[in-house]
């Protein structure tokens, strides 16, 4: 590695803490690898004078470190983003904190709609959930983007709502909601999806729809 992500490896670990590698266990955080327990406070504070450093993000992803991977995101330059990249970044993800962390880099590359829908049909639980919060944040971050673009991932959201996996699930709905959230026109089609995913049968399908019912209004 460089001097610069030998030394930002080094700072992270030691600043490595049980208590709160416990806390983020609790909420689901259990990354396959090391861990060290540090929040997203710090970890953005730490990668404050490195953004857009994108030699320095490839460089700390081949860590392995869960806390450094998320700095990696955090220095990452969109614009250098590849499709190549978004592959093999999402494959190493193993926890939702991870899979949002990538999704809201991944939202902001040209190519953000097609590799959203194209993980949406992928049978790895976090590549799955990546590309539903791909959309997600794209409904957040993307104001220039036309209508017609989360248009066309309501019928996705409908398709992939079946499935019953709990971080699955969840992504799927929050980028229902997101989308429905982003303006009148689109909070119509996103309350109109959602009484059609509510008439499937299935407890994901109804629980993500009537949770967006709730948020969205009937």
């Amino acid at each position: 590695m460089s001097p610069t992500a030998t030394e930002l490896v080094a700072r992270l670990r030691a600043l490595r803490s049980e208590p709160n590698i416990a806390g983020m266990r609790r909420f689901g955080i259990t990354p396959r690898n090391e861990h060290l327990g540090i929040s997203v406070k710090q970890l953005r504070a730490i990668a404050r004078p490195h953004r857009r450093d994108h030699a320095l993000a490839v460089e700390l992803w081949e860590t392995d470190i869960f806390e450094v991977r998320i700095l990696a995101t955090l220095v990452a330059d969109p614009a250098r983003i590849t499709r190549t990249l978004t592959e093999r970044w999402v494959r190493g993800c193993d926890n939702w904190a991870l899979t949002d962390a990538v999704a809201f880099v991944f939202d902001r590359t040209p190519f953000a709609a097609d590799q959203a829908v194209r993980w949406s049909r992928r049978r790895s639980e976090f590549v799955k959930r990546a590309g539903f919060s791909v959309m997600a944040g794209m409904a957040t971050h993307r104001k220039e983007l036309p209508d017609e673009v989360f248009l066309g991932f309501l019928p996705v959201i409908r398709r992939e709502a079946v499935d019953e996996r709990n971080f699955v699930r969840k992504a799927v709905n929050w980028a229902l909601r997101g989308i429905g959230k982003r303006n009148p026109r689109l909070r119509r089609a996103a309350i109109a999806e959602a009484k059609r995913i509510l008439r499937i049968d299935s407890r994901s399908a109804r629980w993500i729809a009537r949770d967006a019912l709730r948020e969205l209004g009937r």
